[in-house]
């Protein structure tokens, strides 16, 4: 009974302390949006120079780098998120055309701006060159809207061999010569939309297709545009849950596709 109360206790005592170290973090970093606002950053940012490589690859340490600031941004999003709301309500309360509500207004939109560069402020609170940063994140989005463009083309092809598959058998079932010859022409015309579609599918550059490969030691492939979206949802997990839901719709066109 002593060591479950002595468990019980000493879990309570580090919850705590989390959440201490928590509201702490929030704290100090509300502290230095109100210090450092968005043009004072640009300022800085302005400072770092980087020259990226010619061939346009990741390396380890940049992906690395990329993830960390990502998590730190997440935290700075959040709280300049909830800043830019509580503005916008005591705007609303204050009234838009009074002196207080304007000034609130925008204080609303210096918070807007701090959410929109809260990575490249993670970057430079993590002490890393943000022009190499700035880099680094073009080149993963780079990839994850290869793979996104990839996914959706999949299931495109997947619902375009499934309704060729339909007809086919529909020509093969058909019992009159003007039904075969309908059935016919609707067949050619999807030989000619598939050979269209071949052609028209943007290659994979050799940079981005070794840096799908990197990224995908150490994120999934379609999470640098879901975190993205992330950013501006009201709920938190929805973007996640919209990309999840896309990727297993994908996959079951697919193997839908696969068992006609």
């Amino acid at each position: 009974m002593r060591r479950t109360l002595s468990t019980v206790l000493m879990l309570s005592m580090a919850l705590a302390g989390c959440r201490a170290k928590e509201a702490y973090d929030k704290a100090k970093i509300s502290q230095d949006l109100e210090k450092h606002g968005a043009m004072d950053l640009m300022k800085d940012v302005s400072k770092d120079h980087y020259k990226p490589p010619a061939d346009g690859k990741l390396t380890d340490s940049q992906m690395q780098m990329y993830l960390k600031v990502r998590e730190h941004e997440k935290d700075i999003a959040q709280v300049a998120r909830k800043e830019a709301e509580a503005h916008a309500a005591a705007a609303k309360q204050a009234g838009d055309k009074s002196i207080s509500g304007m000034m609130e207004g925008f204080k609303t939109m210096g918070s807007a701006a701090d959410m929109l560069t809260a990575d490249i402020r993670a970057a430079k609170d993590l002490h890393y060159n943000t022009q190499e940063y700035l880099w680094v994140k073009g080149q993963v989005l780079a990839a994850s809207t290869a793979s996104l463009t990839s996914k959706m083309a999949e299931a495109t092809n997947a619902s375009f061999d499934s309704a060729y598959t339909q007809m086919k058998k529909s020509y093969d079932e058909a019992k009159d010569d003007q039904s075969k010859a309908m059935y016919k022409q609707m067949l050619d015309n999807y030989d000619k939309q598939r050979a269209t579609m071949k052609t028209e599918t943007p290659s994979i550059s050799p940079a981005v297709a070794y840096n799908q490969q990197l990224i995908a030691k150490y994120d999934g492939a379609l999470n640098a545009i879901t975190n993205e979206v992330a950013k501006y949802e009201d709920k938190p997990g929805e973007a996640q849950k919209s990309m999840d839901d896309f990727q297993k719709g994908v996959d079951k066109a697919v193997a839908d596709s696969k068992k006609k």
